[in-house]
């Protein structure tokens, strides 16, 4: 029996796959991390937390990664949330948010993971699988042998596909919009919609603005939510004089239910980040929990003995909880009634702090109704919370 090549072959160099990488080869795991596109500039906001700054922050890869992001990053000092002609400005503290350049983030990550001891193999992967000796990679020039294979490629990841179940179209939210060159701002701007149910963002870089919209895919479709951003963007004078470069992703928006019922690892594999579906449901954020999930990922293996079932375990304690309570919190969070409410509520300063955390990351679910319950705007928190949406019916917003 011809022993694998690699302890962990890992597909996608996206922060999932590089962080999980980079924590292996750091304890002296054989590492290949399996990717033909990445670094690449990524069709996002490309908004990153103060608590996922503050994961990396903790590593032993602090300050050179945390340096090179922030030497090149916009830090936001406030988000303006708009519903029909309403509009409230939220300050931020600072470090709150840290808008970046993918390409950027990303190749700081991967370049952490190569320093490490990592082997980057530079293709696509076409197949992958398990077996009693082990598991495996195909690309169109190579077959890569290990004892664990780590999907890290994305909520389309062909890797997921072949271990698991691909996401229903239920399951997936479609971004989409456009890159405006030649132009940025200091502010986020976030705008929720009716029609779909969802938002629209412009996030400002260096050199040009991040301008899209985000709904369920089963809701609208990605040229009916891009032809609406480009209105949104004409109306609004975002990107006056701008050049406009289209772009569409697909990121997973999983319900309460779905949550229960996933499964992120069995023998020989995992998945991490967006190909394990873990993205809130409502901000659709998911750099810090591709973060999360490596970190669990890396530990699992690296403690030997039933890592799928540890790495599981992990999940279900960590991760899949906080995005339980945003999965049952989002049908009501986008009632136009609720955040008609919730605008009103944003002049207040103790319910904007409220906010800016959420931003941050710093408040999670998880605690959020009864600190609203703690600030002396109890009857607006009781509009919002409890007897428009009848809150007895969702008990884990505590």
């Amino acid at each position: 029996m011809t022993p694998p090549v690699f302890d962990v072959a890992v597909a996608g160099a996206g922060p999932a796959g590089a962080w999980t990488a980079y924590r292996l080869a750091r304890d002296g795991a054989r590492v290949a991390i399996v990717d033909g596109s990445h670094p690449r500039e990524k069709p996002c906001g490309g908004g990153v937390t103060a608590r996922a700054l503050e994961l990396i922050a903790n590593s032993h890869l602090f300050p050179g990664t945390a340096r090179t992001v922030g030497e090149h990053a916009l830090v936001v000092r406030a988000a303006i949330f708009e519903q029909d002609s309403s509009a409230t400005t939220v300050p931020l503290p600072d470090h709150a948010l840290a808008v970046v350049s993918r390409a950027t983030f990303d190749r700081a990550l991967l370049d952490a993971a190569l320093n490490a001891g990592a082997e980057l193999v530079p293709e696509r992967v076409i197949d992958a699988g398990t077996n009693a000796d082990g598991a495996w990679f195909r690309t169109a020039r190579h077959r890569l042998t290990s004892a664990w294979i780590v999907g890290a490629d994305g909520a389309a990841g062909l890797v997921r596909r072949r271990v698991w179940r691909p996401f229903r179209r239920d399951q997936i939210s479609i971004a989409t919009g456009y890159f405006a060159h030649g132009v940025s701002s200091p502010d986020i701007i976030v705008r929720f919609t009716e029609h779909p149910p969802g938002y629209a963002w412009s996030f400002p870089r260096t050199d040009h603005l991040a301008i899209g919209v985000c709904a369920q895919a089963d809701a609208a479709s990605a040229g009916a939510l891009r032809q609406w951003t480009k209105r949104w963007i004409e109306r609004t004078g975002l990107a006056k004089d701008a050049t406009l470069a289209p772009y569409s992703w697909p990121i997973p928006s999983l319900s309460e239910r779905d949550i229960a019922d996933e499964r992120a690892s069995g023998p020989r594999w995992m998945l991490v980040g967006d190909a394990a579906g873990l993205v809130d449901p409502i901000t659709r954020e998911g750099i810090f929990f591709a973060l999360q999930s490596a970190d669990a990922a890396a530990a699992a293996i690296a403690a030997g003995g039933n890592a799928a079932r540890r790495y599981d375990a992990a999940l279900r304690r960590l991760v899949y909880p906080e995005l339980a309570r945003a999965a049952r919190l989002k049908a009501r969070f986008f009632e136009p009634r609720f955040l008609r409410l919730l605008l009103v509520a944003l002049h207040r300063p103790s319910i904007a702090a409220i906010m800016a955390d959420l931003v941050a990351g710093r408040q999670t679910y998880h605690g959020l109704r009864r600190r609203l319950l703690r600030t002396l705007e109890l009857g607006l928190a009781w509009q919002l919370f409890v007897r428009e949406h009848k809150v007895a019916r969702v008990p884990a917003l505590r």
